[in-house]
């Protein structure tokens, strides 16, 4: 069982930065893909990106790609999310997530964090 945990969220401009982090329980975390998905009012949950277990591949969706980058540190156990020029359709709850394999499809993912709220205001 892999016990994930986002931190890092907050209210911010609109073209602001901020880095999201998901730290993991497991030393196993190293054996997991992982993604970042996130869930505005009224809307369905969406995919943000995923990256490779060994961190040598990402996948970003079109709203955030060139402005969002993913990346891991697996000696740290910790995945992190990287926004810049964010804007207030990024509003959401903001969830990390683990899978043994590298998808985009949110029932890839066997573990999810708790979620960490970013507001931007316009």
């Amino acid at each position: 069982q892999v016990q994930l945990a986002e931190s890092g969220g907050g209210l911010v401009q609109a073209g602001a930065s901020l880095t999201l982090s998901c730290a993991a329980s497991e030393r196993t975390f190293s054996s997991y893909a992982m993604g970042w998905f996130r869930q505005a009012p009224g809307k369905e949950r969406e995919f943000v990106a995923t990256i490779r277990a060994s961190g040598s591949s990402t996948y970003l969706s079109d709203s955030v790609q060139g402005r969002f980058t993913i990346s891991r540190n697996n000696a740290k156990n910790t995945a992190y999310l990287h926004m810049n020029n964010l804007k207030p359709e990024d509003t959401a709850v903001y969830y990390c997530a683990a899978s043994s394999i590298y998808s985009v499809m949110s029932q890839a993912y066997n573990f999810w964090g708790q979620g960490t709220q970013v507001t931007v205001s316009s």
